[in-house]
Parts: structure tokens; C-alpha cells; sequence
């Protein structure tokens, strides 16, 4: 069983930078990848980025490419999306979700979602 809690979600200023963390419980974390996911105001959950078990491997959306990035320190349980140059489009709840495997990412489990809202 994992349990994720996600933070860091604010208002900000389109430009502006915030860094998301997912912290999660459990002894087999390290084990999982984990993605983010966030959903826009009327619109669809989709798919954000992703990251495996190592570190190694990482794939993000092609709106947030360049923009964000995802990282993983397993000695903390805590995954973290760093994202910048933020815009009015990137407003949505951001969900933690993590995966038995990297390809294809299957969320298993969902955090309660963090909000993000980009001022213009």
C-alpha cells in the first residue's frame, strides 16, 4: 500500500516558478514510478510527467517540455516537479499517482491533489 500526499500548490503569477512535492508511505516507494497528473477547470485528468523507479528515466507532456522538471529522492520518499516559466493554460489540480511499472505508467494510486492557479 501507498499513500501519497501532495504540496506546494499556490497562486502565482504567469512567469513564475513552483515546486510540487509528492510525499509518499510505504517501504516499497522506491520501488514504484511515479507520475503527476493535473486536471484543468471543465476539462479532462491527463498525463503530466513521469518518472521510474531509479531516477533514470523521465517523460513529460509536450505542453510542460522544457518547462518542468521531475525528480525523485528515495532516501525522503518524496517526488518533486519543478516548474517554471508558468502559464495561465498550466492552472489545473495536480495529482501524484504511482505506478507499478514506468511503460506503460498505470497509476495504482492517487494523492488528494495539490492546486495550482496561474495568474495572467
Amino acid at each position: 500500500q501507498v499513500q501519497l500526499v501532495e504540496s506546494g500548490g499556490a497562486l502565482v503569477q504567469a512567469g513564475g516558478s513552483l515546486r510540487l512535492s509528492c510525499a509518499a508511505s510505504g517501504r516499497t516507494f522506491s520501488t514504484y514510478a511515479v507520475g503527476w497528473f493535473r486536471q484543468a477547470p471543465g476539462k479532462e485528468r491527463e498525463f503530466t510527467a513521469a518518472i521510474d523507479w531509479s531516477g533514470s528515466n523521465t517523460d513529460y507532456t509536450d505542453s510542460v517540455k522544457g518547462r518542468v522538471t521531475i525528480s525523485r529522492d528515495n532516501a525522503k520518499n518524496t517526488v518533486y516537479l519543478q516548474m517554471g516559466s508558468l502559464k495561465p493554460e498550466d492552472t489545473a489540480v495536480y495529482y501524484c499517482t504511482a505506478s507499478i511499472k514506468y511503460y506503460p505508467f498505470t497509476p495504482s494510486y492517487w494523492g488528494q491533489g495539490t492546486q495550482v492557479t496561474v495568474s495572467s
